[in-house]
This record gives structure tokens, C-alpha cells and sequence, in this order.
């Protein structure tokens, strides 16, 4: 082998070397500074607007993406004793209308249903053994698959007190007497700096959560 041809081997060697170095301390850096997950979702505080009564709808102009205030009267109802105002119950913006004008409605029943796209945040599930290492107020880089090429600012609100299991339909019950240990999820809330219109509740997202 001569001279050269070994040098180059050499070369291509520690370039591989330092290569697997800097990929383990740059995985050993994210894995004890974050708790990253995709396990998340965009979400807002949903409202709705109910009759007041049953009769009929009258007065409705209302469709998916107008803005509305608290208490704005949107719409009547009219019944046999005269005329009930529809209220909005919060500020947002309309995401699902369900009823037209002069439709008979019955009292209660939704018309429709409000968010506030300036008070978005994200939902997240972070396993029940990464949860010492996060308090309110860490720092959040947050992607929105909706906008994936901005990295959005938050904080860490609210950590759940429960794990996403309680909440299910079934539970985990198991009465056959062989148990596996699965590891828990607790939710918690982030919030979003300047979210951009193209994010939307329901949106999927990845959170990178600063643990340092």
C-alpha cells in the first residue's frame, strides 16, 4: 500500500471517529438539556353559542371564520311569547356554524362553536419519568406541522395532575392477574408567542422542551 493511499485512509478514519464523537455529545447534549415529543397537539378554549329557547332561528349571519366578542347578540329566537336574544358566551372566531336562518331550534342546542385564535397554546403528553425534570416557566421550541418551517417560541403553563389514562373510556384495568407496566403520560399546556395564521387548533406539533 503506498504512502498516499494510506494517508488517505487514515484521513477517512478519524473523519468517521470524530464524526460518531460529535453525533454522541450532540445526542448526550439534547437528551440531558430537552424532553422533546410529538406526542402533541394545537389547541384553544372551546365555546359555544346555545338557543335560548325553542322557536325559530331568526337574524342568523354568522359563518365559519368571523370574529365575535363576549355577550355580542347575534341572532333571535322567536317563540310564542316573543323574542329571545342569542348571546355569544366569549371572544373568538367562529370554527363551526351547525344551524341557518328561520331554522327551528330547540333550547340549548348549539348553533355554534367558538376559539380564540389570539389564545392558542399546545397540549402535550411527556412521560410520567421525565417529569422532575420540568417546571412551569422552561422554555419551549415548538414546530407546527402547519407551519413547519418556523420554530415557534413558548413556556411551559401548566402540568397535568393526572395521566392521560384516567381520562380514557376503558381504563387500564386488568382482572386477569398478569400485569404489564406501561409508562404513563401527563399532559401539559404550553403556551405559543405570536402563533401565525396558518396555525390552527388541532394541528399536530413537536415540542423541544429547555430542561437547563
Amino acid at each position: 500500500m503506498n504512502r498516499g493511499r494510506l494517508v488517505l485512509i487514515n484521513v477517512i478514519g478519524l473523519v468517521i471517529i470524530l464524526a460518531v464523537v460529535a453525533g454522541g455529545a450532540y445526542y448526550y447534549y439534547e437528551s440531558t438539556n430537552f424532553i422533546k415529543t410529538d406526542e402533541a397537539k394545537v389547541s384553544g378554549d372551546l365555546y359555544t353559542i346555545v338557543a335560548p329557547a325553542s322557536g325559530k332561528l331568526a337574524d342568523w349571519d354568522l359563518h365559519e371564520g368571523d370574529s365575535v366578542s363576549k355577550n355580542d347578540k347575534v341572532a333571535y329566537v322567536t317563540t310564542l311569547d316573543g323574542r329571545e336574544a342569542v348571546k355569544t358566551a366569549a371572544q373568538g372566531t367562529i370554527v363551526k356554524s351547525q344551524v341557518h336562518d328561520e331554522q327551528l331550534v330547540q333550547a340549548g342546542q348549539t348553533l355554534a362553536q367558538t376559539i380564540n385564535m389570539d389564545d392558542l397554546s399546545i397540549t402535550a403528553n411527556i412521560e410520567e419519568n421525565k417529569l422532575k425534570d420540568i417546571e412551569k416557566g422552561d422554555s419551549v421550541d415548538i414546530i407546527i406541522d402547519g407551519d413547519p418551517d418556523t420554530v415557534f417560541e413558548g413556556t411551559l403553563e401548566q402540568i397535568g395532575y393526572a395521566t392521560t389514562s384516567v381520562f380514557s373510556v376503558m381504563g387500564n384495568q386488568n382482572n386477569s392477574g398478569n400485569y404489564t407496566k406501561v409508562t404513563q403520560k401527563v399532559p401539559v399546556k404550553i403556551s405559543i408567542k405570536a402563533p401565525s395564521d396558518k396555525v390552527l387548533p388541532g394541528m399536530n406539533a413537536e415540542v423541544k422542551i429547555s430542561t437547563k
